[in-house]
């Protein structure tokens, strides 16, 4: 079996030491890396290459990271994102989230730590690979790419954690999947969600997909497991 490539990282963070120091170590881990120090140098590689994951800073000298993230949304809604930042501002954390950022680091962190996110991050990558950037799923038309369903001709947006969450269930339909594990694809390292956390996202999906949430048949429970969805018109 042939070996699978290295994943491509684009960098971009506007301090020297650092940017380097990311790029070098993060090269010595095994990835492909591109070290853009601004936006406009982060545009150029994005044009020129295609990225599994881009490590932003928030503050450019020519703009912002949240600016790139929307950029690289529209450009390439599978690429994956985490934000790199010396504010600790909850709200620019949501707003990154909202973007569709995979995760948050605030500086200074730890190496191993951010290695970390970046493995989780890629492996939910895999998931955008596995599955269509449109699909109907139950009663809704889904646009991961757009984050919004479209239910009885109406459209309207869904979050990015739910997004990625129906994203993973569908790539693994027909498999039941635990609570756990849907914790440690989903979630990043940094956060403190629980069990009941994925029970209330299913309920959201549930509302969403299902034409009677309370008696669901595509997104069922596997008691005392998790979950299994299943597409109509495929063998369980």
């Amino acid at each position: 079996m042939a070996e699978r490539p290295p994943s491509r990282l684009l960098v971009v963070e506007d301090e020297a030491n650092l940017g380097s120091t990311l790029t070098e170590r993060l090269t010595r881990e095994g990835y492909s890396v591109a070290w853009a120090r601004s936006l406009r140098q982060a545009r150029q590689e994005l044009v020129t290459g295609r990225f599994q994951l881009a490590i932003l800073d928030v503050g450019l000298p020519d703009g912002s990271g949240f600016t790139l993230a929307g950029e690289i949304r529209s450009r390439s809604p599978g690429t994956a994102m985490i934000f790199l930042t010396a504010l600790g501002d909850p709200e620019q954390r949501v707003q990154g989230l909202e973007l569709g950022a995979e995760d948050y680091v605030v500086k200074p962190f730890h190496f191993q730590e951010l290695v970390l996110r970046v493995e989780n991050a890629l492996r939910r990558h895999r998931h955008w690979e596995e599955v269509p950037g449109r699909i109907e799923v139950g009663r809704a038309l889904i646009d991961f790419a757009g984050l919004k369903a479209t239910v009885d001709g109406r459209t309207t947006a869904i979050g990015a954690r739910e997004a990625a969450l129906l994203r993973f269930l569908v790539a693994r339909q027909g498999t039941v999947v635990s609570r756990d594990e849907i914790l440690d694809e989903i979630w990043s390292c940094g956060e403190y969600p629980t069990p009941r956390t994925v029970d209330n996202f299913i309920v959201k999906l549930r509302r969403l997909i299902e034409s009677d949430p309370e008696h669901p048949s595509i997104l069922r429970t596997a008691w005392g497991t998790g979950y299994l969805l299943q597409l109509p018109g495929t063998s369980e």
